[in-house]
């Protein structure tokens, strides 16, 4: 299948959810000790872009060959669900070989360029199939702390380690300003719950990631105007990129989250006019996440 055609199903599919008044992204993913949607043959769990593309149902997956290999069967009338994968394609050219006189004795292959092209294949969960016994537990554990607890801790945790300047205040605005590397968000006794001031926190704090010391993502490193592909490809980064973490720390995503008509509207406008941004913004979102979470890059 032609890349250009993966990113249009991959869209068309988040489109559908939309226009049925269901933001993808903003479904609940499995706590850190759930991983959710997990491979069947190592336990891994899917990226985030694919944990939306298989409905978020909990569980071990596998492909056709797969269920065939360990002896069982796809149960008649189901269907598989799609989802994606990047694979390095590399372009080599012809070297010549030469001999301490400079005479060419042979050639060689050398790498002149390397690119990463998106691939799809098809999953069939557990459940689909008969003759497929699960190998990895997938069951959420209790925390000892509270939601918030969790939040602030990781909260906490990042502003201190990237010496981020964070200043909660009461104000009107949220941002993050790339210069000053500085994130303000309002109190949180300005918020109708906790889960939205954590939620307007994530997403301010997933912007910053994007500072040239940390993940040094382009939209945010260069000036954009309002409602241009970078400047809407961030803003879809920072959406994801608050729901997982939210989700992560166990913050209620249904309370979190605006959810109104024109909110969909938005979306549903920019993703039929760039059928790249999802799949874009969801895997620097996850890259987000993961920094503010553990420090990695």
């Amino acid at each position: 299948m032609k890349t250009n055609n993966i990113y249009q199903i991959v869209t068309d599919k988040m489109i559908a959810q939309l226009e049925a008044g269901i933001i993808p992204w903003q479904k609940p993913w499995q706590n850190a000790e759930c991983a959710g949607c997990i491979s069947h043959a190592n336990g891994k769990p899917y990226s985030i872009l694919n944990q939306m593309l298989l409905g978020f149902r909990a569980g071990e997956w596998l492909t056709y060959k797969q269920v065939v290999a360990e002896g069982g069967k796809v149960r008649k009338g189901e269907k598989a669900s799609f989802v994606v994968f990047w694979s390095f394609v590399e372009k080599t050219e012809l070297e010549a070989v030469c001999d301490e006189n400079g005479d060419q004795i042979g050639e060689r292959k050398v790498l002149v360029d390397s690119y990463p092209v998106l691939k799809s294949y098809n999953l069939f969960h557990i459940d689909q199939c008969e003759g497929i016994t699960p190998k990895f537990a997938n069951e959420p554990v209790k925390n000892e702390h509270t939601a918030n607890e969790v939040a602030e801790a990781v909260i906490a945790e990042y502003v201190k380690r990237d010496a981020l300047t964070l200043n909660v205040c009461e104000s009107n605005q949220a941002f993050y300003n790339p210069a000053k590397d500085f994130v303000q968000v309002p109190q949180m006794s300005q918020y109708k719950n906790d889960a939205e001031y954590y939620s307007t926190m994530f997403h301010e704090l997933t912007h910053s990631t994007g500072h040239k010391s940390r993940l040094n993502r382009s939209e945010i490193n260069t000036i954009n105007f309002f409602g241009d592909d970078d400047y809407s490809r961030e803003e879809l980064t920072a959406e994801m990129g608050a729901a997982f973490l939210c989700s992560q720390v166990g913050i209620d995503c249904a309370k979190a989250f605006k959810n109104s008509a024109a909110y969909i509207k938005g979306w549903l406008n920019h993703l039929r006019g760039d059928n790249k941004a999802i799949v874009i913004a969801a895997g620097k979102a996850e890259r987000a996440a993961k920094y503010i979470l553990t420090g990695e890059k």
